[in-house]
């Protein structure tokens, strides 16, 4: 299977474009659409024994099915054996493996630069007696605190400041030691890095970011090699409720069709945008994995068949970043990323990252990466008069 974002695969010879615009559809039906409604239900009909798939809207959903076959369909194609589970978002899919896998008395190792919101699961893993051990993920650092642990858990590349590990040493490394690995992919997309493929028991992601790509759908996932493991996360997902609404996972399951399309055209614009950044007269502290001159080069381009749509910069102050963003006219003054309009924020704002005041995170969009150079560039000038 060739592993490019549009290439093509060695199963049937599908690409990733005709994966994501035929995955999780059902065997078509005459006079059915395509794909089929979301269908709205608290319970079914159910006489006697429930032995059927469907028994309470909390547990099973047809149109979550769908989405959870075509969301596996991308992340593990052709493999066997793999679950997935929808979630209402992405940080209920992360508490969904970080509670379920984890007991008093163990020890999880997770990453020191990881999403804004590991540090408050943190805290609620240490209320609960769990020894939480925290690494750097650039130089796959998290290696010299494995020992011991039941848990790793990989965000590569890192949210906000995009550095990479070597997800399958670390998964090897962990493994060896007896630990479960957990890799977030919401920034790579799974057209972008396949987490099992590199030896993780769990891929997990937010689809709020650029697996739906629009904006305005939460939405959350694990998938799974494991069947005890995650038949652990099923029943977290049954105790806590933490479930997708049916035409959230419908409108996702649609944006998937274009996903292949999206994030063709949204890396090329990061490329684009990060080599002007790269190249403006001032120094940026530039990162992105695509650029050759990034330090998380030449692992990223071993394991990713993409290098994804955020590039992150450093401008001197905070009040430089502010008027920076207040001068771009085709970027949307937004958090999150993934979407087709691209956005930027300056991350310091939220007070959790360990980030310089005049850091700005950028998610590049659909829109012409021309346009959008010429827009960041002018906004950079005119920042700095």
């Amino acid at each position: 299977m060739s592993d490019s974002a549009g290439g093509a695969c060695a199963e049937g010879g599908v690409g990733e474009g005709t994966r994501a615009v035929r995955a999780g559809l059902p065997e078509p039906v005459k006079y059915e659409p395509t794909l089929p409604g979301p269908v709205f239900a608290a319970h079914y009909h159910l006489p006697g024994d429930p032995t059927g798939p469907y028994t309470y809207g909390r547990d099973e959903n047809p149109t979550w099915t769908h989405l959870e076959r075509a969301i596996g369909e991308l992340e593990a194609p052709g493999r066997d054996g793999v679950e997935t589970l929808v979630f209402a978002s992405g940080m209920a899919a992360i508490s969904s493996v970080l509670f379920s896998q984890l007991r008093t008395g163990d020890a999880v190792v997770l990453p020191s630069d990881g999403y804004q919101a590991l540090p408050l699961a943190r805290a609620q893993l240490e209320a609960y007696g769990i020894e939480v051990r925290t690494a750097p993920t650039g130089g796959d650092a998290q290696l010299d605190v494995l020992d011991g642990a039941k848990l790793l858990w990989i965000e590569s590349p890192s949210n906000p400041g995009l550095d990479v590990c070597d997800i399958r040493r670390l998964a090897e490394a962990a493994h060896a030691r007896g630990a479960l690995v957990a890799v977030d992919n919401t920034l790579a997309t799974p057209l972008g890095q396949r987490p099992l493929q590199l030896g993780a028991d769990f891929s997990v992601a937010s689809g709020t970011k650029q697996l739906t790509g629009h904006g305005d759908i939460l939405l959350g996932y694990v998938v799974g090699r494991d069947a005890e493991a995650m038949a652990a996360v099923r029943r977290w997902r049954k105790i806590v409720g933490a479930i997708p609404g049916p035409m959230e996972a419908w409108l996702a399951h649609r944006s998937i069709a274009t996903l292949q399309l999206r994030v063709e055209r949204q890396n090329a614009g990061a490329l684009a945008v990060a080599e002007a950044l790269r190249d403006w007269h001032e120094d940026l502290g530039v990162r992105y994995p695509g650029l050759t001159s990034d330090p998380s080069y030449k692992i990223a381009s071993q394991q990713m068949h993409g290098h994804g749509c955020v590039v992150s910069f450093t401008l001197p102050t905070r009040a430089r970043a502010d008027r920076f963003l207040d001068a771009l006219r085709l970027v949307d003054d937004a958090t999150s990323f993934g979407g087709v309009r691209s956005t930027a924020e300056r991350r310091g704002r939220w007070g959790g990252d360990a980030v310089p005041e005049g850091f700005v995170r950028l998610s590049v969009g659909a829109e012409d990466p021309k346009d959008l150079v010429a827009d960041v560039l002018r906004a950079l000038d005119e920042s700095a008069r």
